[in-house]
């Protein structure tokens, strides 16, 4: 069934009321914006990566005051234990019996503040809430709220008392962002906001019920089956297949993206459409969406690490081999 042009003109404009809320507090960042809603827009989880004081924490604390939703903020540490996110069981004398305490992460918008300093039982207790949207706590499994995002942070020059992500859980994010150093004038007009003491987070300007209704107006996006085609033979020469098997690129490749990524391209495809008041899709939603989608699912082979290629060249190649029919 295809969507409305109505239903897209409401979406739009309730994103574009989200993007200048977000916008007046973060500035220069469009990419990092329009990544938090597109994980928002589909119900998915986003992994953010920037150097110190690149404003990612606080891009995330703004985003989620814009939705009238539950928020909460976990600094990870070295000494978190999975309890410390989940909850626990707690004794009650008065009734001599067990009763759950539930953890942080019964949130809508969880902001998992430097994801890559909490041990791996930490890892794994988050990877379960991430992937079944539920914790087991005592033999007890108990659903959480929905809608339900994790947007982590990462720095990616501190290397002490860091535990790295395993493939498998770097595969649960749909995006990897990686945020990037301000342009000199928006740098200036943070200067000026500082100095002018004007910045304060915005209202919301959705709840959760409304942030549904543009979740499935997402889904119902028009994909041409061309384009579905293009993103199985992108996500499959990643694979060192197909286009690019005799190319330089399959050198660079030890493992390619996972069926999940096949997934996200769409969901994230259809986003960037709505977030472009489109009905539809088009390749080039396919190109810009790339390497968030892929740059965190592509394991590089030694030889590529000693000449200096890095995931997003890869991408570029894998796009420039796999053309669109």
């Amino acid at each position: 069934m295809a969507i409305s042009t109505a239903k897209v003109a409401e979406s739009y404009r309730k994103l574009i009321d989200i993007r200048t809320a977000i916008g007046s507090i973060i500035l220069g960042q469009d990419e990092l914006i329009s990544g938090l809603l597109i994980a928002a827009m589909t119900n998915n989880h986003a992994l953010i990566e920037g150097l110190p004081g690149l404003a990612k924490s606080l891009a995330v604390s703004t985003f989620a005051a814009t939705i009238e939703s539950n928020f909460t903020r976990i600094q990870f540490t070295p000494d978190l234990l999975p309890a410390d996110l989940t909850g626990t069981q707690i004794f009650d004398p008065r009734d001599t019996q067990f009763h759950i305490r539930k953890g942080p992460i019964f949130s809508n918008v969880i902001l998992a503040d430097e994801i890559n300093r909490a041990p791996a039982k930490v890892h794994s207790a988050l990877l379960e809430a991430m992937e079944e949207s539920s914790v087991t706590i005592g033999g007890d499994t108990l659903e959480l709220p929905e809608p339900f995002l994790v947007l982590a942070t990462q720095n990616p020059i501190e290397h002490e008392a860091t535990y790295r992500l395993p493939e498998a859980q770097l595969d649960r994010f749909m995006l990897k962002i990686v945020v990037k150093y301000p342009e000199m004038e928006d740098e200036r007009s943070m200067l000026d906001q500082r100095l002018s003491q004007s910045r304060v987070l915005p209202k919301p300007v959705i709840n959760a019920s409304e942030l549904r209704v543009i979740q499935d107006a997402t889904s119902q996006i028009s994909i041409d089956p061309k384009i579905r085609d293009y993103i199985l033979r992108l996500v499959r020469a990643s694979r060192s297949i197909g286009e690019v098997e005799e190319s330089d690129v399959s050198r660079w490749i030890e493992y390619g993206a996972s069926p999940r990524a096949s997934i996200f391209f769409v969901e994230g495809t259809q986003a960037l459409a709505l977030l472009n008041s489109r009905e539809y899709v088009l390749p080039e939603d396919v190109k810009q969406i790339a390497k968030p989608i892929l740059r965190h699912r592509l394991v590089l082979t030694y030889q590529a690490e000693a000449e200096g290629i890095t995931t997003d060249d890869v991408i570029d190649q894998l796009l420039e081999h796999v053309l669109i029919s």
